[in-house]
């Protein structure tokens, strides 16, 4: 029984033992930290628990009551987690070491290449398989990325393995994570096999349908060259010189169709440059038109548009039909003079005109029902969306098709 002066320390005992209590009320347990963060704890000679020096406390947000949350991060959690993307990645990946020792394969690598990943992990890239990746190829990709000689982002290398033959795309990355001592890399693979083989495959069909294209373009110039012959034969025979007059314009229409696919099969672009094509046709119809070149001559003035194979047929069509009318009409008899092709575009608007300086269109011949010719020009005018326009040059006449730019184009 404990006598009445006794009561004083005992009471400051209690008192005491209330103040720790309440300390240690608003202090986190040991054990209310989850064990994957908690730090192994020494035990020292003042009977003390201390975390090992070797972790670092990692601060979580702050607690309802303002208290300030203490975790400890063990290195190998973070390692592991590494690991456990990289395996989980649906990419085929590798995590190299310093030797170039696999330290980690994704499930998706292992399951592409047939491989079991405890048979992968601890051994080189090079190693694997039956010897198929011991290629120089790989040896060299590593060597120049890991030394940081060159970044290689994409390197296609073929891997012969058992069984068909496989297309590679590799690219290797140093991993910048603030471990100068253990350095890691990141080799993720692609197979691309299928790939190229679609890719050749649309280049032999694109190249069998170049070649029928041109077996095509070949049959359509003899075809036209056999039908204009036909058509100028019969015009030598006939005896009435109205049907001679229009075998004849049947004749040069048809050449001119010939010469209109001639220029367009010679380009193997997807755009004509239509300065040249205007000027290769030209050519051609002066040549196969024009008796005399010292007194009627054919010229050309065109900017550097670029029109599509479609818009060139057309133009090249009006500006044959033109230039045909031109010759039938403007210098009869020994007159000599100049037809010239003029094409310029500003924009979208643009203006193909068609100009002599012959003996123009005489007033009964204007008020004349239009000829085919002239039928066939405005036809192809509106499927370009343009207009014709025809004036007196003073001399000769003057044949525009223009095209106005959209409203609000520009």
């Amino acid at each position: 029984m404990a006598t009445r002066g006794d009561t004083q320390p005992l009471a400051q005992s209690i008192a005491r033992n209330r103040r720790w209590n309440g300390i240690f009320a608003h202090r986190p347990c040991i054990h209310d930290i989850p064990s994957m963060f908690r730090a192994p704890l020494s035990y020292s000679r003042a009977r003390r628990f201390s975390p090992d020096p070797a972790f670092k406390p990692v601060s979580s947000p702050v607690s309802p009551k303002g208290a300030m949350m203490i975790r400890t991060t063990h290195p190998d959690v973070a390692l592991n987690l590494a690991l456990a993307v990289i395996t989980a990645s649906d990419a085929p990946a590798l995590l190299l070491d310093q030797n170039f020792t696999i330290i980690a394969a994704s499930t998706s690598f292992c399951r592409a290449f047939a491989l079991d990943r405890r048979q992968a992990v601890g051994r080189t890239p090079m190693e694997l398989g039956d010897g198929e990746w011991d290629v120089p190829q790989l040896r060299t990709l590593l060597g120049v990325t890991f030394h940081g000689d060159a970044e290689i982002e994409c390197y296609e290398m073929d891997l012969d393995g058992p069984g068909a033959p496989r297309r590679l795309v590799l690219r290797a990355k140093m991993l910048d994570y603030g471990d100068l001592a253990q350095p890691r890399l990141l080799l993720t693979i692609s197979d691309v096999t299928e790939a190229r083989i679609s890719e050749k495959l649309k280049d032999d069909l694109l190249r069998e349908k170049a070649i029928l294209l041109q077996e095509l373009q070949h049959r359509v110039a003899n075809s036209l060259q056999i039908i204009a012959s036909v058509l100028m034969q019969s015009a030598r025979r006939v005896q009435s010189e109205e049907t001679r007059s229009h075998l004849r314009d049947a004749h040069n229409r048809v050449m001119s169709i010939a010469t209109v696919q001639q220029q367009l099969a010679a380009s193997r672009l997807g755009e004509v440059q239509l300065r040249a094509y205007f000027t290769q046709l030209c050519q051609s119809l002066g040549a196969s038109m024009i008796r005399d070149p010292n007194l009627v001559s054919l010229k050309v003035s065109a900017d550097d548009s670029m029109v599509n194979a479609d818009i060139s047929v057309s133009l090249g069509l009006i500006v044959t039909e033109l230039v045909i009318n031109a010759l039938k009409h403007a210098f009869p008899g020994e007159r000599g003079g100049t037809i010239l092709v003029d094409y310029h575009a500003l924009g979208e608007a643009w203006k193909l005109t068609v100009r002599d300086d012959g003996v123009g269109t005489p007033r009964k011949l204007a008020a004349a029902k239009p000829g085919l010719g002239t039928s066939i020009v405005e036809a192809l005018a509106r499927q370009l969306h343009a207009t014709v326009e025809t004036v007196g040059a003073n001399p000769g006449t003057r044949v525009s098709i223009v095209h106005d730019a959209p409203v609000g184009a520009g």
